[in-house]
């Protein structure tokens, strides 16, 4: 079961062409446009779960990271062939 938040990034991307990504601002901004600053730590949450489950990946720099372990901003992506469904082997978990 989903979660407003995550009913709102998954069709934020799903709209988008495949590689697209989108701005965890943004998915605030439709949920709270008046105070979307204040759910902002709760996209990031719920964009976390959905990473952990694989349908969505978290990317910095335009690359895909750890969800339980990158820092500063990022951006979503659909979940697309190749990318990594394990980091355990990445030495650069941790970004700038």
């Amino acid at each position: 079961m989903t979660t407003p938040i995550q009913d709102t990034i998954l069709s934020q991307l799903a709209a988008l062409p495949e590689g697209k990504s989108i701005d965890p601002m943004n998915v605030a901004k439709a949920i709270q446009p008046e105070r979307w600053q204040q759910i902002l730590g709760h996209v990031r949450t719920n964009a976390i779960e959905l990473a952990r489950e694989g349908k969505i990946v978290v990317l910095r720099h335009n690359k895909p990271v750890n969800p339980e372990k990158f820092r500063g901003v990022y951006r979503l992506r659909l979940r697309m062939d190749g990318d990594p469904t394990s980091f355990d082997e990445t030495a650069d978990d941790a970004e700038d």
